[in-house]
């Protein structure tokens, strides 16, 4: 599996408060995470790099080859969880840094399966030969509405209320976080972004973007895409390609 990534200011933004890493574990199997921060340029900044590094370092340090699924996913959570804590310590210590948070989406591929753990609106999709399809649900004021039926999708895409959102890591002692499985094949991509691009580039457009170009330069037209289309906060894909 090759990883490909990219993350960017956007169009609008002074300053980038997306995060993210990746890497490969000696058995060839692969993790990576995103996070877009919130809490004003400087909270934001230091929640989502504090997070990535410290989510990195959990799963490095506890990641073994024999691990069964359960393991696995266990291991992600507790990263993530590790993560929360050290943020919500860190805005409580300093004043300057009050109210910070980041949305996660972090995978670990292991074998065929991806495992997902996530919170807040940054996204994990599936891309196949045929079709693309979204495997987290967004933490957030808008898709709540979707999900009682007060909004249609379509609706949701531009409500002024769709950056509002329900779960971020690092706002509190504990967090919940949403898990799911998926099985990969030959040729399937597994795109992780921040809001930042599903926001500003319509999902069939990126499905032909996978699809149409290799690699890098996949990710790269991705970001340059969403900035064509307003560019309108930060922007980060990272692409795992079968």
């Amino acid at each position: 599996m090759e990883i490909f990534s990219r993350t960017d200011k956007g169009m609008v933004r002074s300053s980038n408060q997306d995060a993210e890493l990746h890497g490969t574990f000696a058995d060839g199997d692969v993790w990576a995470v995103v996070c877009d921060g919130m809490g004003g340029a400087n909270g934001g900044s230091v929640a989502s790099s504090t997070a990535v590094e410290e989510i990195a370092r959990e799963l490095r340090e506890s990641y073994r080859s024999e691990m069964s699924g359960n393991a696995v996913r266990d291991m992600l959570g507790n990263a993530i969880k590790s993560a929360n804590i050290k943020v919500y310590i860190e805005s409580q210590e300093d004043l300057s840094l009050r109210g910070m948070g980041t949305t996660v989406v972090a995978v670990i591929v292991s074998g065929n399966t991806a495992y997902i753990a996530h919170a807040g609106d940054s996204r994990a999709y599936l891309i196949t030969k045929s079709s693309l399809r979204q495997l987290t649900t967004d933490h957030s004021v808008v898709q709540a509405m979707v999900d009682r039926g007060e909004l249609t999708a379509d609706e949701a895409r531009n409500h002024p209320r769709k950056n509002l959102i329900t779960r971020a890591l690092g706002v509190k002692p504990k967090l919940d976080i949403d898990y799911c499985e998926c099985p990969l094949a030959a040729g399937d991509i597994l795109l992780m972004c921040s809001d930042g691009l599903s926001n500003c580039v319509e999902e069939r457009e990126m499905c032909d973007i996978l699809r149409s170009n290799g690699g890098q330069a996949a990710v790269d037209k991705l970001i340059d895409t969403a900035n064509e289309n307003g560019g309108s906060d930060n922007i980060t894909a990272v692409a795992l390609c079968c």
